[in-house]
């Protein structure tokens, strides 16, 4: 990561309004460049209005917005060239093959990858002759992300990326992100799946009635969330457990205590905090005092 560079996106004082309902309210977010940022919250929070003003889709109210160093207000197509966009609804691609429909897109840009590099990249070689309408859902979902990738974007937006894949679908994609971030590409990613939010982002901003209210890597915002972890084991015969903010220590006193000859302890589980857990406790925190007055976002480090 070249940290002498200006940030890939940086946000200050963001807002959006729709009178009188206020969308987004006071957003700073900076992502630099060769990261990957998640973007996580409830269906309203504003995410998709965040992602559709940084691609120059909508217009903020007030505040200052740069991506790739640029207002995108203007949309200029050398800027535009410069992006890679997977959004949740695909267009009509008419009687095209998949192939035809990666080509097509390849030709609006100076060095695209290789077309076949593209689809092969996401998984639809056996495709690559297959009409882009009778795609399942999920493999039409591959199709939009090798339109988005063929042309070697500098900042790939991915919006709920890998809806509708099966589990082996989505590791696959999970690895074909984080080779694109190690190729030097920025990613900002909204999603559901907060394992996914775990395995690929650098850092994870939650957004919460038009405000970042938390921003940090995945495992900062785990230990900055105070739970605990649960230490699960048998002994004489019976199931026992402990809540334990110490996770460690109570293992070791369980390995000094029970441990057999074969080294273990019988049944021994450790089930730490995870993101969701963290992510799920916020939300529901944040509901129960919608009405009191808001505060500062704040960064786990």
């Amino acid at each position: 990561m070249d940290t002498t560079r200006s940030p890939a996106i940086e946000i200050r004082s963001l807002t959006k309004e729709y009178p009188p309902k206020k969308v987004l309210q006071g957003l700073d977010l900076t992502v630099p460049h060769g990261t990957t940022l998640c973007l996580l919250g409830p269906n309203g929070a504003g995410k998709t209005t965040t992602v559709e003003i940084l691609q120059g889709l909508r217009r903020a109210t007030s505040g200052t917005v740069r991506v790739l160093g640029q207002d995108p207000g203007p949309r200029l197509d050398t800027w535009r060239s410069r992006l890679g966009v997977v959004s949740q609804t695909s267009g009509d691609l008419g009687e095209l093959r998949v192939r035809e429909v990666v080509d097509l897109v390849s030709r609006f840009f100076a060095h695209p990858m290789d077309v076949d590099e593209a689809v092969e990249r996401v998984g639809l070689t056996d495709d690559a002759h297959t009409l882009a309408g009778r795609l399942s859902g999920g493999r039409r979902r591959r199709l939009d992300i090798a339109m988005a990738i063929v042309g070697r974007p500098e900042l790939l937006f991915l919006d709920e990326p890998t809806t509708g894949f099966d589990p082996g679908a989505r590791r696959a994609l999970w690895k074909l992100v984080s080779d694109l971030k190690s190729d030097g590409t920025t990613i900002l990613l909204t999603t559901h799946y907060l394992e996914e939010a775990e395995v690929l982002a650098d850092d994870v901003a939650i957004l919460l009635d038009g405000r970042i209210v938390e921003q940090g890597s995945p495992a900062a915002l785990r230990a900055a969330s105070g739970q605990t972890s649960k230490v699960t084991w048998i002994e004489n015969g019976a199931t026992r457990s402990v809540e334990t903010p110490t996770p460690t220590a109570v293992v070791a006193d369980l390995m000094g205590r029970l441990r057999g000859r074969d080294g273990e302890v019988p049944g021994l589980q450790v089930a730490r905090p995870s993101l969701e857990d963290h992510y799920l406790a916020l939300v529901e925190a944040h509901h129960q005092s919608e009405d009191s007055a808001p505060e500062p976002a704040r960064r786990a480090s």
